[in-house]
């Protein structure tokens, strides 16, 4: 990570990679591009990163560091672990609607592979979040246990990936986030325990 760096050149940095990464074929932007757009010079950048994949990857961990602090922030106060679940859908969502150049990169541009080859994939702070709350949820019988907590962590994620995808290459009709209490309804259904269903009825 560039701690050294001036606030004002990683604002800068932070603002082109957005750009570049978010609108070009990952592998044909390159550091060069980079640094024209940011005025940076293109040694400062190779000091600091290194290498194109780390520069996007130390501003992806920032950017979904930003999202993790604020679903931790949203989550405060809230106990009924459905309407938990139902809100980190809707900050999810809503995070990429705002931010739709972090959706493109994530999910459309950023080289799946590379990526995960990198610490950075990891997010466990926010992975571990999530599974805790998923196997908190399935040792109260609320939860299908019949698969680990990960199984219904990935259906839950692959649901915002494919949800953002879509939206983008439909022409971002309407809100992303507004659609978030059918899609939670739907993937409850899916996730919740029928036997525990069938005991509040």
């Amino acid at each position: 990570m560039a701690f050294d760096l001036k606030p004002e050149v990683h604002h800068r940095l932070e603002k082109a990679v957005l750009e570049i990464f978010s609108s070009s074929d990952f592998h044909k932007a390159n550091i060069r591009d980079v640094a024209r757009r940011a005025g940076v010079s293109f040694s400062t950048i190779y000091k600091h990163y290194g290498s194109k994949e780390q520069l996007v990857f130390a501003f992806v961990d920032i950017w979904l560091g930003k999202l993790t602090e604020r679903i931790m922030d949203h989550l405060q106060g809230i106990e009924d672990l459905k309407e938990k679940m139902r809100k980190v859908l809707w900050l999810q969502l809503d995070y990429y609607e705002r931010n739709p150049g972090l959706g493109r990169i994530l999910f459309m541009t950023l080289p799946m592979k590379t990526w995960m080859a990198d610490k950075t994939f990891q997010q466990k702070k926010m992975i571990n979040m999530y599974l805790d709350v998923l196997k908190k949820g399935q040792q109260a019988g609320v939860l299908n246990d019949q698969v680990r907590a990960g199984i219904l962590l990935d259906f839950m994620l692959g649901l915002v990936q494919r949800s953002f995808v879509m939206w983008i290459c439909r022409g971002r009709p309407g809100s992303l986030a507004a659609q978030s209490n059918v899609l939670f309804d739907m993937v409850w259904r899916a996730i919740a325990n029928p036997e525990h269903a069938e005991d509040k009825r």
